[in-house]
């Protein structure tokens, strides 16, 4: 149980793809983590993008960065709904400020744009916002995986389980609560 004591949020909103935000809820549940879904507040469920619906644990206006050790934000078409809401973005934002780990996989990148932390950074995203990432400064790679100190990002959900190892990877090298 590498990530015994950890605290990891997964961010939530309509239309996100299921994969991208199942298999890493129960991937990091399995590595001992706790994991709580953090909705906008805008529904109490969010429905993906084939109908599944997930009911947020708690509320972004209800989450408070200290509380957790990772944010992970799931692709989809949910970025683009989860970055209309402030606080959504400010989570992120300062959760990256924080230096806990960020990771993002697919469209997610959008939500990394909006918090401002991709300039010079080295990240990756699904291929259709690859212009939107460098437009915003970042440094586009065609990776499975690209880390950037505590910014995780993947492409899409075949690499999941690289994305997911990860995550995994670098939660597991920090005391829980530490950034």
């Amino acid at each position: 149980m590498e990530l015994e004591g950890k605290q990891i949020a997964i961010l939530a909103e309509d239309l996100y793809e299921d994969l991208e935000l199942w298999y890493p809820y129960y991937r990091l549940k399995e590595a001992g983590a706790t994991v709580k879904v953090v909705g906008s507040g805008r529904n109490p469920t969010h429905a993906s993008k084939h109908g599944l619906p997930v009911t947020p644990d708690l509320t972004i206006e209800s989450a408070r960065v200290a509380d957790f050790d990772a944010v992970v934000i799931p692709g989809g078409y949910s970025p683009d709904l989860m970055r209309r809401k402030p606080e959504m973005v400010k989570f992120v934002r300062d959760m990256d400020a924080a230096g806990k780990t960020v990771a993002a996989i697919c469209h997610a990148g959008w939500m990394l744009v909006s918090a401002g932390i991709v300039k010079d950074r080295p990240l990756t995203g699904f291929h259709s916002i690859k212009d939107d990432l460098i437009a915003a400064g970042a440094r586009y790679q065609d990776s499975p995986v690209v880390v950037d100190r505590n910014l995780v990002t993947s492409r899409m959900p075949a690499d999941l389980p690289d994305f997911c190892r990860t995550i995994i990877g670098q939660l597991a090298k920090k005391p829980a609560g530490v950034a």
